[in-house]
């Protein structure tokens, strides 16, 4: 009897302990995945729940005391608890839809990381020296396809904060997703590189376009980074993002100081250097943080790997920007700048140009570091999950190629520039596949989905609460009309 009571006991803790933060409705346990989208606690249901419900018992043959499993984020590492799951029998609901509206709240900061990768692809286009007919035509098809891009963005997003006003707080509350927030301004700056680059404006389009940048440099300078604790251990790359926006001021100088008049070159090339000085500088700092995390916990886990690639962009804009400025210098100064400016002005290009070559060998060395990172997952046969910062591999890399262009061109290499246009070539094969398999992941619901994007419960913090609708969805519905069944039944 005793043996008895001890039996029951423990059967009580042990549905105590899974029952332990669930919805009760009328006394039944209601698991995450079954709960109204909209409720506290929601977890969309994986494969994992129809393979427990198949018979497969490998996530219940955990230890005793084993810990709940967790997730990593793919941005900044931090540890995301998964909610505990129960063996029940299957109900026969369709939890795989979604209304559209609810999908649209998970349009994150990270959806800009699109535009800043095609604005940057087009921007590479624009720096391939050889060049053949039409080419100038597909940089302008493609600069126009960003633009609708970039509308198609700030729509959504406005429409996620319309819809779900709790979510704007949220966006720059969250761990992860606050970081993407200068992703906006990065794309808005490229679309403004690549109106540089079209010229269809003439004198007056440059004009106003000097103009914006200098409007561009405060803001781009006020910047912040996550007021949570992060560890050494989580760092990766992505914290260099809140930087971005400063480190693309240098090029879009670098551009329109060669259609200005010389006293407004000077101006624009003086302001475009000290900002783009401190972008890069910063950032240097960030990487020591980097590389003794590579040497002290070794390399990120799989589904952060693709954000190390952001590592090569200061670097890359760098290079791209210095190089660029100083090309312009020599038309750019007074006969008396710095006592003799075209003598100045000469100085001062042959020091950018080797300087520019060590910054330019610290690109490529980060490069190489992240391709090989993801060489041990392709050896591993690791598979990796589609997210958002996917385009890490190619907005970053524009500025290494840009470099490259650059660098060929002062020392009149054309071995390097042969270099850049093969990378260009495999460049837009990347952006091709990294595009495609974006509208893959939405159809499969890999993102815009509950606990799927950067927005997902993790690092402590959980999603705001969520406003009451005036009606229930389907989901809702037939739980609570199985629920009253069920109390039917029991009286």
């Amino acid at each position: 009897m005793k043996r008895l009571s001890l039996d029951i006991l423990q059967q009580e803790q042990s549905r105590d302990e899974l029952t332990e933060g669930l919805e009760v409705h009328h006394g039944i346990p209601i698991p995450p995945d079954m709960s109204h989208p909209r409720q506290d606690g929601y977890r969309t249901p994986t494969v994992h729940d129809y393979e427990r419900e198949k018979g497969d018992t490998t996530q219940d043959e955990r230890p005793p005391n084993a810990k709940p499993a967790t997730t990593q984020s793919p941005s900044t590492g931090l540890l995301s608890r998964q909610p505990p799951l129960l063996k029940l029998s299957r109900i026969d609901l369709d939890l795989e839809r979604l209304h559209w509206r609810e999908r649209i709240r998970h349009y994150t900061w990270t959806f800009f990381t699109l535009t800043m990768a095609t604005g940057g692809l087009a921007n590479v286009l624009y720096a391939v020296p050889f060049r053949f007919r039409g080419f100038d035509t597909i940089g302008v098809v493609l600069f126009l396809f960003n633009l609708l891009l970039f509308v198609i963005n700030v729509s959504m997003i406005s429409l996620r904060f319309y819809t779900f006003p709790e979510t704007f707080r949220a966006s720059y509350m969250h761990p992860s997703e606050r970081l993407f927030l200068p992703a906006s301004v990065v794309s808005f700056g490229t679309l403004l590189i690549n109106t540089s680059q079209c010229r269809s404006g003439g004198p007056l389009l440059q004009r106003d376009i000097s103009v914006d940048v200098n409007a561009l440099q405060p803001p781009a300078g006020i910047f912040r980074w996550s007021t949570k604790s992060f560890t050494v251990e989580t760092m990766t790359p992505i914290w260099i993002f809140p930087i971005y926006p400063l480190l693309i001021i240098g090029p879009h100088a670098a551009i329109i100081c060669k259609s200005l008049s010389p006293s407004v070159a000077l101006d624009i090339i003086i302001g475009g250097f000290t900002l783009q000085g401190i972008g890069f500088l910063v950032a240097f700092m960030i990487y020591a943080s980097f590389i003794y995390r590579l040497m002290t916990q070794k390399l990120p886990q799989a589904s952060a790997r693709p954000g190390m690639f952001v590592s090569v962009g200061p670097s890359g804009f760098t290079v791209a920007a210095v190089l660029g400025m100083a090309d312009a210098l020599p038309r750019s100064v007074p006969p008396d700048f710095m006592g003799d400016g075209p003598l100045a002005a000469m100085i001062l290009k042959i020091v950018a140009n080797w300087a520019c070559l060590w910054i330019w060998g610290l690109a490529m060395w980060f490069f190489f570091v992240s391709v090989g990172a993801h060489w041990s997952c392709a050896r591993q046969d690791e598979h990796l999950a589609f997210d958002m910062t996917w385009f890490s591999f190619i907005f970053p890399n524009t500025a290494l190629i840009t470099a490259t262009f650059a660098v060929g061109k002062a020392f009149q290499s054309k071995a390097i520039q042969i270099v850049g246009c093969v990378m260009t070539v495999l460049l837009v094969i990347a952006w091709f596949v990294v595009f495609g398999m974006m509208i893959r992941a939405i159809v499969r619901k890999q993102i815009l989905w509950p606990q799927k994007g950067e927005d997902r419960d993790e690092g402590g913090f959980t999603a705001p609460e969520k406003q009451p609708e005036r009606h229930l969805s389907t989901l809702s519905k037939m739980t609570s009309n199985a629920l009253a069944s069920i109390r039917s039944n029991g009286q």
